[in-house]
């Protein structure tokens, strides 16, 4: 019994890194899901301009794919390594995605099988490709970011460094009905995940400058 319960707290310890891991293999390109034409080599020297193009959205949540455009052309533009144009007959290279999915489930429950934490997931395909002559220069597939919420007013933590980043206050805690702080909290995790997404995609296209 002893051996079965270590095993168990084993497995779970694995299975709660799980997801971290598979961020960190799909973002930092250890693995099957990056590619960089040349091995060992840096990011080319003569692309200095990209097009980005309108991502597709495979996802159930309409417009995440205009969100995630217009939060990736922001980063680009503040950081100013790649310039972004307009027409893409003016880039060097052209950057292009997928959005497979956006989806919350729930992650943790009270004893009346209430839900009390979910979980939102954003999993997104990349292409970056010179423009002349046609050829890959970096792809992902599958980068997968998640966050955790609340779904009811008990399980807000307002002291976390989330919350505070969120558009709520302790006040509206006590104000709103569950499903109505559950809404806004889904919202503000939304645009956190786009925010870290276009963080951390350009965070990996700098590494290889």
């Amino acid at each position: 019994m002893k051996a079965e319960g270590e095993r168990r707290k084993t497995v779970g310890k694995i299975q709660n890194w799980l997801p971290v891991f598979g961020l960190f293999l799909a973002l930092t390109g250890v693995g099957c899901g990056y590619q960089l034409s040349g091995a060992g080599e840096a990011f080319p020297k003569d692309v200095r301009t990209v097009f980005i193009e309108p991502f597709v959205n495979r996802s159930r949540d309409v417009g995440i794919d205009g969100e995630i455009t217009a939060v990736l052309k922001s980063e680009f533009h503040r950081l100013g390594r790649l310039r972004v144009v307009d027409g893409l007959e003016q880039a060097d290279a052209i950057l292009s995605g997928v959005i497979r999915a956006f989806d919350h489930r729930v992650v943790a429950v009270n004893r009346k099988d209430e839900a009390l934490q979910y979980e939102a997931t954003l999993v997104v395909d990349m292409n970056l490709r010179r423009r002349t002559p046609d050829e890959v220069l970096w792809r992902t597939r599958g980068a997968r970011l998640t966050e955790v919420y609340s779904a009811s007013r008990g399980s807000v933590v307002t002291t976390s460094s989330e919350f505070k980043s969120g558009t709520l206050n302790s006040s509206d805690v006590r104000r709103f009905t569950d499903i109505q702080l559950t809404e806004t909290l889904s919202l503000d995790t939304r645009e956190r995940l786009v925010e870290r997404f276009a963080r951390e995609l350009q965070q990996r296209l700098l590494d290889m400058f």
